[in-house]
């Protein structure tokens, strides 16, 4: 753990690693305002109403064409400046957010309301690979682990921190339709805030190495583009399994996250002082899930230095099945709250470890196709859960049988990993 400080002191030494920390803090702080009014007004908002296959299927309009765009942003990132595109991204979010805003307010529901939102999710496919890929311009190999741990935790924490100033500010706008396009207005400052910090990088620091000025594509040449990033990284034993581990991990996390929703809004409405019920419980359990996420990233870089990124992995899955097949089958508060705790540690300790391993594994003119090829899969295995999850869960969102198939899962998960990083 000493070692780690050192190398965390080290590193934010570093003014290039501060500026590009500083644009994630500020993308991912206006991320969790916006994805909170978003599930606010689906969810909570007493003038809509949603079933589990309305949920689900609203995730499944805003992501999977989202993974579309994946290609798309991994060929160009590997052809075009990355903080152009952090850059020119951010200031397109926040004219994005503005339309969403308004659509809010007008009570806009249905497509109409979805495409403005995939317009947004799709900006941030951008943004996030391009922080991932250009990181290691900001520092040298061996800190790439604890590079990793301080970036993608305190960016998932100034997520959740951006939730919670949603949540705090719903007592002042209201839980209406008015309310609920305030909250997701205010989301375009930080993201306006972040184009200004990453301004100040030269146009080539972040890469990639060897630019093209062709901006224009084909079809073909980007799903060319995003057939070699995916062979590049097959090809390679350590980055597959982190693939296929991350992967599965995203599905039964997809099924949990269904759950939680069903069950803080149907069942858990009442609550206590300690734990409340609804939206503000729900957040509890999210807050729960960001603490897991800084235990992580303290642990993580101490955990591979001494016993390796394959079995901080392994025993990070195989810590996630029993958790739930512990604590998860309780079905009480309390026991979300813990297992939220839980779930936060592993599937971040698991993150910064396969961010790590495919930064050090792919060389930096496929780095962007390949991270595209991993959203891709993060996104489409997790609307893939929530689709299973809308026809196997109850609108009470209670189901034993369901939790005992993802601590099963997340077992088997950690043998099919160990087994490929052997092969």
């Amino acid at each position: 753990m000493a070692e780690a400080g050192t190398t965390v002191r080290g590193l934010l030494a570093r003014r290039d690693f501060r500026r590009l920390l500083g644009t994630r803090l500020l993308s991912q702080f206006g991320d969790g305002v916006f994805q909170a009014a978003l599930a606010g007004t689906v969810l909570f908002n007493p003038q809509r109403a949603a079933d589990p296959v309305d949920v689900a299927a609203g995730f499944a309009v805003l992501l999977l064409p989202y993974s579309l765009v994946g290609p798309f942003a991994g060929v160009w990132l590997d052809r075009w400046s990355r903080r152009q595109v952090l850059l020119r991204a951010n200031v397109v979010r926040a004219g994005l957010v503005a339309v969403v805003a308004g659509l809010i307010l007008a009570g806009v529901q249905g497509p109409g309301f979805y495409a403005a939102g995939l317009a947004v999710f799709s900006v941030n496919r951008f943004v996030l690979a391009a922080l991932s890929a250009g990181l290691p311009h900001t520092t040298d190999e061996p800190s790439l682990v604890s590079a990793n741990a301080v970036s993608t935790t305190s960016g998932a924490v100034a997520t959740v921190i951006g939730g919670s100033v949603a949540l705090a500010l719903l007592p002042l706008t209201g839980s209406g339709d008015a309310g609920y396009s305030a909250v997701a207005l205010s989301a375009a400052l930080p993201y306006l805030a972040a184009a200004g910090v990453v301004a100040g990088f030269t146009r080539t620091h972040l890469g990639p190495d060897h630019m093209s000025r062709s901006a224009v594509l084909s079809a073909r040449q980007v799903l060319a583009g995003m057939v070699s990033g995916a062979r590049h990284a097959w090809r390679d034993r350590a980055a597959a399994a982190a693939l296929t581990a991350i992967s599965l991990h995203r599905f039964w996390y997809g099924l949990l996250t269904l759950m939680a929703l069903l069950l803080y809004r149907n069942t858990f409405t009442e609550g206590t002082a300690w734990f409340p019920g609804g939206l503000v419980g729900l957040g509890e359990v999210v807050a729960a899930g960001a603490v897991g996420t800084l235990v992580a990233a303290a642990l993580t870089p101490a955990a591979v230095s001494r016993i390796g990124k394959e079995r901080w992995i392994a025993g990070l899955l195989v810590g996630g099945g029993l958790a739930q097949l512990g604590l998860g089958l309780l079905v009480q508060p309390p026991a979300a709250v813990a297992a939220g705790f839980l779930l936060g540690l592993m599937g971040q300790g698991v993150k910064i470890c396969v961010d790590s391993t495919l930064q050090e594994c792919i060389d930096d003119d496929h780095r962007g196709r390949v991270f595209s090829v991993y959203d891709t899969l993060f996104n489409v295995g997790y609307v893939a859960a929530l689709m299973v999850a809308a026809v196997l869960l109850p609108a009470s969102g209670v189901s034993r049988p369901t939790l005992a198939v993802v601590g099963v899962g997340y077992l088997l998960t950690a043998a099919l990993y160990v087994r490929m990083s052997r092969r």
